[in-house]
C-alpha cells in the first residue's frame, strides 16, 4: 500500500518554529539538524562547547548555528534530545529550567552492543522518554525520530527519506506539533504511536532495525499501512 502524507488541515503549521538539537554534534543530531534546516527551519545545534557546536554548524547547511546546550535550549521553540544514553539524565537535569514550557522531543535509544549485535538496555523508568519526562516536569516530552538512519540523514545524494516516524506522548497538542515537524522532512510522515508509557518498545525496536540493516546491508525504516 502506498502511504500518503497527513492531511495538513489536521496538523498545526510549524513552519516558523526554531529547532534546537541537543547532541547536535553527533551523527544523529547533525542529520536531523541538516534535514530540518533543508525544510526551512532555523536550527541550532547544542554541545557542551559553543565553539565546537559552531565549528560543526559552519560545516553544515545554511540556517544552522551552534551554541552551548543551555543557550540552544533557551533559544529554540522546540528541542530535540539526541545525546548518548549514558549522559541523558545528567544533561537534562542541568537544563530543567531552560527547557520549561517547551516541547522536548526525545529520540534517545538505550542500547548496548556486544559480539551478537545491538540489544535494548533496561531503563528503570520504562524508557528514555519517560526518564526525560520525570526530569523535565515543566516540559511536554514527546518520543520520536528513533528509527531513522543517520547515514541517510547525512547523505547529500538522498533527497527524500522514505519512512514513518512514530510519535508518542501524553499531550495531544505536543504530539500533533511533533507529527507536523516530522512531516516537514521530505519523504517522512509523523504517525501518532500511543502514550509515552509505550515508548520503551519503540526505543528497543531500534536494535531489531540495526540487526536488519547489518544482515541486508540496508538502511531499513518503518512504514505504517492503512493510515
Amino acid at each position: 500500500m502506498t502511504s500518503t502524507a497527513p492531511d495538513p488541515r489536521q496538523l498545526p503549521d510549524v513552519s516558523s518554529l526554531s529547532v534546537g538539537v541537543l547532541g547536535g554534534t553527533g551523527e544523529q543530531g547533525r542529520g536531523l539538524a541538516r534535514r530540518l534546516a533543508m525544510a526551512g527551519h532555523r536550527v541550532t545545534i547544542g554541545s557542551r562547547s559553543a565553539e565546537r557546536a559552531q565549528q560543526i554548524a559552519d560545516e553544515m547547511a545554511v540556517g544552522i548555528t551552534g551554541a552551548d546546550n543551555d543557550a540552544c535550549a533557551r533559544g529554540s521553540d522546540i528541542v530535540i534530545v539526541a545525546v548518548p544514553w549514558d549522559g541523558h539524565a545528567e544533561l537534562l537535569a542541568t537544563l530543567r529550567e531552560a527547557l520549561a514550557g517547551k516541547v522536548v522531543i526525545d529520540c534517545v535509544n538505550p542500547l548496548g552492543f556486544d559480539k551478537q549485535g545491538a540489544f535494548a538496555l533496561p531503563v528503570p523508568e520504562g524508557s528514555a522518554a519517560q526518564q526525560a519526562a520525570g526530569i523535565l516536569a515543566d516540559s511536554s516530552v514527546v518520543a520520536a525520530f528513533h528509527h531513522i538512519s543517520a547515514v541517510l540523514l547525512l547523505d547529500e545524494s538522498v533527497d527524500e527519506i522514505d519512512t514513518d516516524v512514530l510519535v508518542l506522548g501524553d499531550d495531544r497538542e505536543a504530539t500533533d506539533t511533533v507529527q507536523a515537524l516530522a512531516s516537514r522532512i521530505a519523504g517522512m510522515r509523523g504517525i501518532y504511536g500511543g502514550r509515552l508509557r509505550n515508548a520503551g518498545q519503540v526505543e528497543a525496536m531500534t536494535a531489531n532495525l540495526i540487526s536488519m540493516n547489518r544482515r541486508y546491508k540496508a538502511h531499513a525504516g518503518l512504514r505504517i499501512t492503512d493510515v
